[in-house]
């Protein structure tokens, strides 16, 4: 626990991160450019849609994403709750902006998916209706963070939202199976093995792991400035009342 405890120290993350953190952008780089050369000039056309499908591309990893985040989010806030962590809250606090971003991004590409695909841009069925209550979760929790100045209650506030909001996460995995939708079941992450040819399952996983570095490389960016401004406003605060 005593580790633990030292890479929760603040100025260790900043000193650490900062050696990580250029390898960590220059993967994302990889990763995406290698996929998007994949999914745009290597995957054949989906049978039935054309390359109209080629939006599942950019809609799924970022769909896996905004999922992810919310759940790293949500972890961090329990950490923050039972071990006070300061760099978990920091972390917690960093992910919301990252997470809504996907978030966004899975709702206008589902969209535009949508038009020719169902004929219509949005429908309010159980999978799109319980992700855009994931985004407002998520704008919620960034409002809350900026609403409350107190450093401790704003931390506290946060993390018990972000708890509450993590019961979203298994009906958002689950509508498809409990609710009559228009979203086709799991076809990567599914019993007896993907459902999706090689050619088109390559760049998909190529895009979801770099979506995933990329969320890495703008949460450790955020990080170091979040505590570095956090520091600056404790000097301040000190100054103020020397």
């Amino acid at each position: 626990m005593a580790g633990l405890h030292r890479f929760a120290n603040p100025g260790t993350f900043v000193r650490i991160s900062a050696k990580v953190l250029p390898w960590l952008a220059g993967l994302t780089a990889i990763l995406i450019g290698v996929g998007l050369y994949q999914a745009l000039l290597v995957a054949p056309p989906e049978a039935y849609q054309g390359n109209v499908a080629r939006i599942m591309y950019l809609h799924v990893p970022s769909a896996w994403n905004a999922m992810m985040i919310y759940g790293a989010m949500a972890v961090a806030s329990a950490t923050w709750l039972i071990w006070k962590h300061p760099v978990a809250d920091v972390a917690a606090q960093a992910s919301a902006p990252i997470g809504a971003m996907f978030t966004l991004t899975a709702l206008l590409t589902g969209s535009l998916w949508g038009k020719p695909t169902w004929g219509t841009f949005w429908v309010w069925d159980a999978r799109i209706t319980s992700v855009t209550i994931m985004l407002f979760i998520y704008f919620g929790y960034i409002a809350l963070r900026a609403a409350i100045e107190d450093g401790e209650r704003s931390a506290k506030a946060g993390a018990i939202l972000a708890l509450v909001g993590s019961v979203n996460l298994p009906i958002i995995h689950y509508s498809v199976v409990w609710w009559n939708t228009l979203h086709q079941p799991a076809s990567v992450l599914r019993a007896g093995g993907p459902a999706i040819v090689a050619s088109m399952l390559v760049p998909l996983l190529l895009l979801a792991c770099g979506f995933t570095t990329y969320y890495l490389t703008l949460l450790i960016w955020r990080m170091q400035r979040e505590i570095v401004g956090r520091r600056v406003r404790s000097l301040r605060v000190l100054q103020a009342q020397g």
